[in-house]
């Protein structure tokens, strides 16, 4: 009786493998995956950590790999009838159709981020490889996906998140606390006065109403930078953001007599998810901050193409050192004495999810230029 078992087939002394195996083996390498002996392919179809799955061009199922069972815990035999967006969101699904249009040339290895619910009815985060497969023979299509479970992944990126979000609102508590220490003792003061009884009440009252408002702007920035980010995308006023993280990076700047420049331009409207690309923008506006070793400015422009807008980060601080710029946003690779590094890597991930991009820059006299590149929406 022949034996199921992997390793006494792979035997290096060759006992226990038919002919055409040990033919293979000297040989040194199966030339398709159709040559291996079956034994082998149910082993890989058994361990494999990705799902294989084929759909016709209606989306209906052609096959399933059998890790259908152990990613999503669906049993196979139910999955006979099923399409393939009826286990996504309906965003997830209009954002795959995108990418695969009847003109469409490029049909190879499009890669997905994408929650796929699984047999629990929760939704679990996984990396997807779709490729568009035509037939030569008949000119009909299909789709092939590999699916792989990037649950721990995520849950790891977002731990790493949450620790550097609250590690900025801790770094920019002392600044806050000034800047909220000023307008109190101006309330105090008008609030002595109007006990005194002065004649001036409406115009007092204006000004504190000014001074509380103030506080309540920096407050809330900064409590929204200690919420965990969202995904919730829409079209966004882009210089709404940029005023708000101004908001309350301005204390921080101001103890290290830097100036934050900018002006409000036309509204520029992007899609994307807010407080990711608010998180983009105070991690590259507090990273220019920091590196001021004296007194000097930051600019930060905002400009459109047709397809594209662009927030420039200009600081007149020392630089970046050409050998260098390549290697910011790598994990843990830092110019800072107190830095992680994981302020860049995080915003390049945010901006790849957004499908933009950071650009950095040596100024040609003196500083460094950051570019946040986001795709604008299509009419």
């Amino acid at each position: 009786m022949k034996s199921n078992s992997f390793i006494e087939h792979t035997d290096e002394n060759g006992e226990n493998m038919s002919c055409s195996d040990k033919t293979m083996m000297k040989q040194g390498i199966y030339a398709n995956m159709s040559e291996l002996p079956p034994y082998i392919i149910t082993w890989i179809e058994n361990n494999s950590n990705e799902l294989i799955s084929i759909w016709d061009n209606k989306g209906k199922v052609m096959f399933l790999s059998k890790s259908v069972e152990r990613i999503l815990g669906y049993p196979l035999d139910d999955l006979g009838e099923v399409s393939w967006y009826d286990f996504l969101s309906s965003e997830d699904v209009s954002h795959i159709r995108n990418y695969f249009t009847d003109d469409e040339k490029d049909h190879n290895n499009h890669k997905f981020n994408i929650n796929i619910r699984n047999k629990l009815g929760k939704y679990i985060w996984t990396e997807c490889v779709v490729s568009k497969i035509i037939s030569d023979e008949s000119g009909k299509f299909f789709y092939i996906s590999m699916v792989k479970d990037i649950s721990d992944k995520k849950e790891a990126e977002e731990m790493m998140i949450r620790s550097e979000k609250m590690s900025v609102a801790g770094q920019l508590a002392a600044g806050i606390a000034h800047e909220i220490r000023n307008p109190l003792t101006s309330l105090k003061g008008f609030m002595q006065l109007l006990q005194a009884g002065v004649n001036r009440k409406e115009e007092y009252y204006k000004i504190m109403i000014d001074e509380i408002e103030k506080m309540e702007t920096i407050t809330s920035e900064l409590l929204f930078i200690s919420k965990p980010l969202t995904d919730n995308r829409k079209e966004e006023n882009v210089e709404v953001m940029v005023h708000e993280i101004v908001a309350l990076l301005l204390p921080q700047a101001r103890l290290k007599n830097v100036e934050i420049n900018w002006k409000r331009q036309e509204k520029h409207k992007i899609y994307c998810d807010r407080s990711q690309i608010k998180q983009v923008l105070i991690n590259i506006v507090k990273n220019a901050i920091e590196a001021m070793v004296a007194k000097g400015e930051i600019e930060i422009t905002i400009s459109a193409s047709d397809s594209e807008l662009e927030i420039a980060i200009i600081d007149d601080g020392p630089g970046i050192p050409e050998e260098i710029i390549h290697k910011l946003g790598e994990p843990f690779f830092t110019t800072k004495k107190s830095g992680t590094g994981l302020g860049l890597m995080i915003t390049k991930q945010i901006l790849e999810k957004h499908n933009g991009r950071l650009a950095i820059e040596q100024n040609i006299s003196k500083g460094s230029t950051f570019k946040i590149i986001l795709p604008l929406p299509s009419d």
